[in-house]
């Protein structure tokens, strides 16, 4: 099992996939989400972690906030601080691990958004936790999306599913792993005549070990949503967004 999958495979088409895969307009919905969860206010300090190619860190530093992305893809990266030297907005860049991250107390919210969540194992996942629990200062608030909850993805889990993405072809096949609550993906990417294949896992948790675990790094859930406009979480659902809150200072 490679728990590092993820640091080589946001790269090259499957950049190109993702950034065909989300129109402007989610990105308004997901970012019009994420000004009222985290109870946000012009100017202040806002963490995206990880910030993909910055789609979210752009939008929000568009609405006056002082935003900072981080992600572990030089690829990403650089994607994103283009889109923002393009719109002229002003935004720090990192390319770091999520484990990595380094600030204490400096920040007044933080997400993670793009189902990132379970890209790591139970050790790792904490690591992240911790990390971003200590980057929020006391009452700060954070959320991130997760489709790979076991109340999300176990009653509707695929072995195989096929998805057109503009001019690419893009196949999941899925295997899970009983003994470590773990799906491996393979992912296939066909564009005209050219196919590439890249391995993926991610771990399957349930909202009772995700609260715990927020708990253990001072970070109260707050409330749980099957979609960006509200509507409460339930079993089958296509994805959990969970709101928490920093209870004190670490």
């Amino acid at each position: 099992m490679n728990q590092g999958w993820y640091k080589d495979f946001f790269r090259g088409i499957v950049v190109d996939m993702w950034r065909s895969a989300v129109s402007p307009h989610q990105t308004r919905t997901e970012v019009d989400f994420l000004e009222r969860a985290l109870d946000l206010h012009p100017g202040e300090r806002v963490l995206d972690v990880p910030c993909g190619f910055g789609r979210h860190s752009v939008e929000l530093a568009a609405r006056g906030y002082n935003v900072a992305g981080v992600d572990i893809s030089p690829e990403m990266i650089e994607l994103a601080r283009k889109q923002a030297d393009s719109a002229g907005l002003k935004i720090e860049w990192y390319i770091a691990d999520m484990r990595d991250v380094s600030w204490e107390s400096e920040f007044d919210a933080a997400f993670s958004f793009g189902n990132s969540f379970g890209y790591l194992d139970p050790v790792g996942t904490r690591d992240s936790i911790r990390a971003i629990s200590r980057a929020l200062k006391p009452g700060a608030r954070f959320t991130f999306d997760y489709g790979t909850a076991a109340e999300c993805i176990l009653p509707r889990l695929r072995e195989r599913e096929w998805a057109p993405v503009d001019d690419l072809l893009f196949l999941e096949e899925n295997q899970y792993d009983v003994s470590e609550s773990c799906i491996k993906t393979t992912y296939t990417f066909v564009r005209q005549d050219k196919t590439e294949v890249r391995i993926g896992y991610q771990w399957v948790y349930t909202v009772r070990e995700i609260r715990q675990m927020l708990q253990e790094y001072e970070l109260r859930t707050l409330s749980l949503h099957k979609t960006y406009d509200g509507v409460p979480f339930q079993v089958g659902s296509p994805i959990l967004i969970l709101v928490s809150e920093k209870t004190s200072s670490a």
